[in-house]
């Protein structure tokens, strides 16, 4: 079980969320999840009936966890693992929601997640990433977006002519040359694979970096559900040129459970932080306009590049497409409470599809004061989100 209680970044631990409840929360399991269970090697969607069964035992994705890269030799393995992505688990608002079968990374003997952990470099380093394929059943890569590296390490098989098979491992290295926030995906049928959940953020720190109060990480996807529900086994059919997302996601839950502290990702702040947040959204279809009530950040970054500034001006709305990577910055400065942090193209906040999509819901998450969380508000969210106060 992970110590983080808030989205990954700056350490919010469990004493200090019992602190801010005034003692009131209770000890949730939320966030523990089994050990992964590894893939057969055989063929293509998983039909059969004995398949299908089997969904249902494939592990919980967890949330993504934060890998201090500098910290273990600047190596690290990403192994690739089947899971069920609990979306929204509870009755609440819309749910409960799940992909019943996506492809997810783990980090060396971490949990599966989706996204992928957060790998953080330190500028001028070198990365050792072994993409260990040894359970997998069909060909995956990595590729990198933002660093300049080695033809042979851009995790294209198209271009390099290097693919990890069923049963193999590879290692790639990757130079960290270029400070920012930057993504990481499968390039191996790439419109299958991310949309399968086979992406996560790189991070580069630049040299003399100087961290914010507070600094988290979120990545921000749209889905088309019948591609994980049809290698489930489903009978679904699946076209990328007829896609129709469904799902909603930030760091790989909708509103509530971004909400949940252990299995979410709440945006956990003080009045008077300097509060920082890297955003990626490295779904390869839709932009999202991610907006914050009741703060006005400004874009410090974008796709690994410091903005000058002049072009720092306020705002509290920025639209991020297909493979951007934004970072904003805020001061804490609003009355003590809760605010939502979302995408604002309405539809993208709810569960459900046509007819029966619910409000809110979606790619929804929240700027919650500490000293807002021994309300009977947040109390009530949190019993929306699964969360035991």
């Amino acid at each position: 079980m992970s110590d983080q209680m808030s989205a990954p970044g700056t350490r919010f631990s469990r004493r200090d969320f019992v602190t801010a409840t005034g003692g009131a929360a209770t000890v949730a399991l939320a966030g523990c999840q089994g050990a992964p269970r590894a893939e057969n090697t055989a063929g293509t969607p998983e039909t059969t009936p004995a398949a299908q069964s089997n969904q249902s035992s494939l592990p919980a994705a967890a949330p993504p966890e934060m890998v201090d890269l500098a910290e273990q030799d600047n190596e690290v393995t990403l192994k690739t693992v089947p899971a069920r992505l609990p979306v929204h688990p509870e009755e609440s608002l819309g749910g409960p929601i799940e992909l019943p079968r996506v492809w997810a990374f783990a980090a060396d003997d971490g949990q599966p997640s989706v996204p992928g952990p957060v790998l953080r470099a330190q500028e001028g380093d070198v990365i050792e990433v072994t993409l260990d394929n040894t359970d997998g059943k069909r060909p995956h890569t990595v590729h990198f977006h933002g660093v300049q590296k080695a033809w042979k390490d851009d995790g294209v098989p198209t271009t390099s002519g290097i693919k990890v098979p069923p049963g193999e491992k590879h290692t790639y290295e990757i130079p960290a040359n270029t400070p920012g926030t930057h993504g990481y995906h499968c390039h191996y049928q790439t419109h299958q694979h991310i949309e399968m959940g086979m992406y996560g953020i790189f991070r580069v720190d630049p040299k003399g970096y100087d961290e914010a109060d507070r600094e988290y990480f979120l990545t921000v996807k749209d889905w088309d559900s019948r591609l994980p529900r049809l290698y489930a086994g489903q009978d679904v059919s699946y076209s990328p040129t007829r896609r129709k997302a469904d799902v909603f996601t930030v760091n790989g839950r909708s509103l509530p459970r971004t909400l949940h502290p252990e299995d979410g990702s709440p945006l956990i702040v003080s009045r008077g932080d300097t509060v920082r947040v890297h955003m990626v959204n490295v779904g390869g279809y839709m932009a999202h306009p991610m907006h914050t009530h009741n703060h006005r950040f400004d874009l410090v970054e974008k796709d690994g590049t410091q903005l000058p500034e002049p072009l720092q001006f306020e705002r509290d709305i920025t639209n991020i497409a297909p493979a951007e990577r934004h970072t904003i910055e805020f001061e804490a400065s609003a009355e003590p409470g809760i605010y939502l942090m979302h995408c604002h193209k309405v539809n993208h906040a709810t569960n459900g599809l046509d007819a029966a999509a619910t409000y809110p819901g979606g790619m929804v998450t929240g700027i919650v004061y500490e000293e807002a969380m021994d309300t009977d508000i947040f109390a009530d969210l949190m019993g929306y989100a699964g969360y035991e106060m």
